[in-house]
């Protein structure tokens, strides 16, 4: 692994690097291709330009993963996990320089940073493993002298489609575990976030040995390859994190030539606090679930569902927290809220504070922006059919809604599309649980918060937030297929 990391060069890692290059078969200069801009949102100045691929380039990249694939497959599984280990070792010996560009790309401050790469390589631990874990059964058959053998065999190619959110780990949680069961990938990462997203790990997988054409990169706007990306014939498996209207979308596109799609999708998340929760805990974790990363995570609190007895008191911590949370550039280690990704992000998530308060909420705190930077905001006296909590706002914004009982707290927390993840704070574990069963979620957090992710544990949702699981022996059968093989070893005897 040391030799990787000695060999591989930060500079080529990092924000000043020249990223104006495709990966499809190695790196390929742009030519002719349109560039796509890429900005600091902090400075909302352009850094760095890539290619904008077209759809030759997606035909060109599927078809060499598919034929690159088929000969990877063939490795050893020990030199399978041998690169993804490689490639932990490049990601822990630069962190410093990948810390800079998730905070020059994504807005991403140190908190946030860190986090996303440490699940990242959590996840990439785990994929590391699959090649010696992935395999079959043998059952016994109702035939006599009969053997049956169930293979698992690598999809074949896996086209991933990645947020510009949290872009390293949302990206590596699909390349990782495919590469490491004998699969070629395509990886289509934000127009926001091609580098961090899609790029980086093109360069790191290159540094650790990985042979050209298995992971392909084509950096482009969804509206001009998103369809050839997600209907491509040559796609077995499309691996989508976006949202619900995106995704479903590409799930059609898919399932057009019977591609298996893995779909994480959006949430409208509730964190509930019942009647006899420690204050304490359930607003120290309302925090961290709510403005981590300027509240862009799929995962991230939505709503806050509080009990009418310690409402006023929840209400007015969560505000004085929020209003010391500080605000800036990523870079600071200080900062907690960061910019938004764009202006468009903004405006919408500014839109839904208005829309709330013309609708009778109150602004407790913030409620306000400078250029890319939002306030924490804090809403009182809000409802569930209130603009900031009926939609998924992806913002640092915290409506808080009363509730009288816990029946009223399930039938709140239910009556969204979305069903990704949910916390529930509750001094008595027993009655957590039971609300927790009654929620609609793919994942609830008893006296925690929602944003979890633990590379062994399954991850995804249900309803509208998605299709299939990640993680572990989850992603393994989606990445994967079943074959069947019967072995007759004594001779049969047929009716005719």
């Amino acid at each position: 692994m040391a030799q990787y990391v000695a060999d591989t060069d930060a500079d080529r890692l990092s924000a000043d690097a020249d990223w104006d290059v495709l990966y499809v078969d190695g790196e390929t200069e742009r030519g002719e291709r349109a560039a796509l801009e890429v900005d600091d949102p902090t400075t909302e100045e352009v850094f760095a330009t890539v290619p904008a691929a077209t759809e030759d380039d997606v035909n060109a990249a599927y078809e060499r993963a598919a034929e690159a694939g088929s000969e990877w497959a063939e490795r050893p599984p020990q030199a399978r996990a041998a690169v993804i280990e490689d490639a932990i070792g490049i990601v822990e010996g630069h962190r410093e320089t990948m810390l800079d560009l998730l905070a020059t790309e994504a807005g991403s401050a140190l908190v946030k940073g860190n986090a996303e790469l440490d699940t990242a390589v959590g996840m990439m631990r785990e994929a590391a493993s699959f090649p010696t874990r992935v395999g079959g059964t043998v059952k016994d058959s109702i035939v006599p002298g009969k053997e049956n053998l169930v293979k698992r065999e690598p999809a074949g190619v896996v086209g991933v489609i990645s947020p510009w959110n949290f872009p390293f780990h949302l990206s590596m949680r699909a390349v990782a575990p495919a590469l490491a069961l004998g699969n070629g990938v395509v990886l289509k990462p934000a127009s926001t976030t091609p580098i961090t997203g899609g790029l980086l790990l093109a360069r790191i997988f290159e540094a650790a040995g990985l042979p050209e054409g298995l992971l392909n990169v084509v950096p482009g706007h969804g509206s001009e390859i998103g369809d050839r990306m997600a209907g491509h014939p040559e796609a077995d498996v499309i691996a989508f994190t976006g949202s619900t209207a995106v995704g479903k979308r590409v799930a059609g596109r898919a399932v057009e030539h019977l591609a298996y799609p893995a779909m994480e999708l959006g949430g409208n998340n509730p964190h509930v606090v019942l009647d006899d929760a420690d204050l304490d805990r359930a607003v120290d974790s309302a925090v961290f679930g709510t403005f981590l990363h300027q509240g862009q995570v799929c995962i991230s609190i939505n709503r806050h569902l509080v009990h009418e007895s310690l409402y006023d008191e929840y209400v007015e911590r969560l505000a004085d927290r929020a209003a010391d949370l500080t605000v800036g550039d990523p870079h600071d280690p200080d900062t907690v809220i960061g910019p938004i990704i764009d202006d468009d992000q903004r405006d919408q998530m500014m839109a839904y504070v208005e829309e709330t308060v013309e609708q009778g909420a109150t602004v407790e705190t913030g409620g306000d922006h400078d250029g890319r930077f939002v306030q924490p905001t804090v809403l009182s006296g809000a409802t569930n059919d209130m603009s900031a909590a009926c939609n998924e706002h992806f913002g640092p914004v915290a409506p808080v809604i009363p509730f009288s009982d816990d029946g009223e707290a399930i039938e709140l927390a239910n009556a969204v599309d979305q069903g990704l993840a949910a916390s529930v704070h509750s001094t008595d574990r027993e009655r957590a649980e039971a609300v927790a069963d009654r929620i609609d979620a793919g994942m609830v957090h008893v006296n925690d918060q929602p944003i979890n992710d633990e590379p062994h544990v399954p991850f995804g949702g249900v309803k509208d937030s998605g299709i299939g699981r990640f993680n572990d022996e989850y992603v393994m059968e989606e990445m994967t297929r079943t074959k069947w093989v019967s072995v007759q070893r004594e001779e049969r005897e047929y009716p005719f």
